[in-house]
């Protein structure tokens, strides 16, 4: 049996999963989060084969979980599962060293073949999205952003989303189980890594690369 963790915030998604891939018969569920920081806690506990991990999820999202999987359960091959399509995703993710990126749309029989070629350890990206994605065709601007957000540490990129989120110092502090004080200085230095002022230009630029979502 394949053992898989599923990461989504949303519940009825997590329960649509587990539905779909119950009628594989060679996968078995082994846990379910609602955000990054639980996706790693059930992971650590659990060690599954394949996590499915969304993007954009209160808290730590996937970008800022990817590496701290990676780093807790290594044998664990990550497989991204969103709507999001663009290929800028898809690179970050890549240079993560993320198996697969499957956008949900697609989502049904393709997945449980997604899941099980990664297992396997292949290498899965949707058809729809690959060929833009892994072309060495980027922008100047495409890759001057990436190199500033490539710039953060791990530590940066959580505390960037949580600001973005609107969260305070306490509150970011405590989400992290950090220091007031470190807190604050993480958020400085990314700050300056990014050329940013204030908390507007942090949650502009952390919506234009689609860090936090724009629920308006």
């Amino acid at each position: 049996m394949i053992r898989v963790l599923v990461a989504d915030d949303h519940t009825l998604i997590r329960d649509g999963l587990r539905a779909l891939l119950a009628t594989a018969g060679d996968i078995d569920v082994v846990a379910e989060a609602s955000d990054g920081r639980e996706a790693v806690e059930r992971a650590r506990a659990t060690d599954p084969d394949v996590i499915l991990i969304d993007i954009a999820m209160p808290g730590l999202g996937g970008l800022e979980a990817v590496p701290l999987l990676k780093r807790e359960v290594p044998n664990a091959r990550i497989l991204v599962l969103t709507q999001y399509e663009q290929p800028d995703y898809v690179r970050r993710f890549l240079r993560l060293g993320v198996a697969g990126y499957v956008l949900k749309k697609a989502a049904g029989t393709e997945l449980i073949s997604a899941i099980r070629a990664v297992h396997r350890g292949g290498l899965v990206l949707d058809p729809a999205i690959a060929r833009e994605a892994t072309s060495e065709a980027v922008t100047i601007d495409q890759m001057d952003s990436a190199d500033s957000y490539d710039s953060l540490t791990e530590r940066e990129r959580q505390v960037l989303k949580l600001v973005a989120e609107g969260r305070s110092n306490k509150e970011v502090a405590s989400f992290l189980d950090v220091s007031v004080k470190t807190a604050m200085t993480h958020r400085e230095h990314l700050m300056q890594k990014l050329n940013l002022h204030d908390r507007t230009e942090l949650t502009r630029y952390a919506l234009r690369r689609g860090i936090i979502r724009d629920e308006t």
